[in-house]
């Protein structure tokens, strides 16, 4: 048999093929969210959430200013190298769809990534149910007729709608809400102590806690960027997006959090930190 020439202009190649582009490889989507929108965004909105407006307040009032701040600084710093080992799996290996459980069980393993997927499951099963209900505690200040179950259930529904509608819908809702989230911000730093004092609610009674029940309460305030994280099969460039998003909603967040009990510190009684859980908004301008 004749053996069949392969290095005519038209012949097929017989010999190895072209090998295929590595892990490491950087792949983009080009129909996919930046780092503004897909993670910072995200991130942020659920740091600066319930805990900042209806709790810090309440950690400052029994535990003072220098703990507090100790609180902080220990919770953004283990968020913070929490955030780090997400930037070094991100730039170090193509990212996908799955979040935390993605990059989790393709650094440690599939059987490491379901032992830490499931808590993360029910961890932020839990996190709704947490932040609707600081959302309806708000909220049923200002109608007090209504259930703060009916309006968490409410939150919940539309919520629900919005998300299955479209993610690119809910990212740019979140514009909006981070918008009024900057505005309310603003508008305490800017405030100053009521001409008739602040209210303490009656009834309320006054008890000390210890530094880490103070610290269990404050800690998931700057757990938020698993929020972000999980966009991560939408994102444009992964790699570039996950640890600038990611770190920067990280730092924000601390710089806030550490603003915030100066201030009220400096302008609020100490016993009304500790039974007034809407101390914000009376300083607030």
């Amino acid at each position: 048999m004749e053996k069949s020439n392969s290095s005519g202009p038209g012949a097929k190649t017989t010999g190895k093929e072209a090998a295929p582009p590595t892990a490491k490889a950087k792949k983009t989507n080009s129909q996919g969210f930046r780092t503004f929108k897909g993670v910072f965004t995200p991130s942020a909105l659920t740091i600066f959430g319930v805990i900042m407006y209806l709790r810090v307040g309440w950690v400052l009032g029994n535990e003072g200013l220098f703990a507090t701040l100790l609180i902080v600084t220990m919770a953004s710093a283990i968020t913070f190298l929490t955030g780090l080992s997400i930037s070094a799996t991100a730039t170090n290996r193509q990212v996908k769809g799955g979040g935390a459980y993605y990059m989790i069980s393709r650094s440690l393993g599939v059987e490491a990534g379901a032992a830490v997927g499931l808590p993360l499951f029910l961890a932020q099963a839990l996190g709704i149910s947490f932040y609707l209900t600081g959302f309806a505690e708000s909220v049923h200040g200002f109608l007090p007729t209504v259930s703060i179950q009916i309006i968490a259930s409410v939150a919940l529904v539309l919520l629900f709608v919005l998300a299955y509608t479209s993610a690119d819908l809910a990212l740019k809702t979140q514009f909006f809400i981070l918008a009024l989230i900057v505005a309310s911000l603003v508008s305490f730093f800017a405030g100053s102590v009521p001409p008739d004092g602040f209210t303490a609610p009656a009834g309320e009674v006054s008890t000390d806690v210890g530094f880490w029940i103070a610290f269990a309460v404050f800690f998931p305030a700057v757990t938020g960027i698993e929020a972000g994280i999980s966009m991560s099969g939408d994102l444009k460039d992964p790699a570039r997006s996950l640890p600038r998003g990611t770190l920067g909603a990280i730092i924000a967040g601390y710089v806030i959090y550490i603003a915030i009990p100066i201030v009220l510190s400096a302008n609020v009684p100490k016993e009304i930190l500790k039974t007034n859980p809407m101390v914000m908004a009376e300083y607030a301008y």
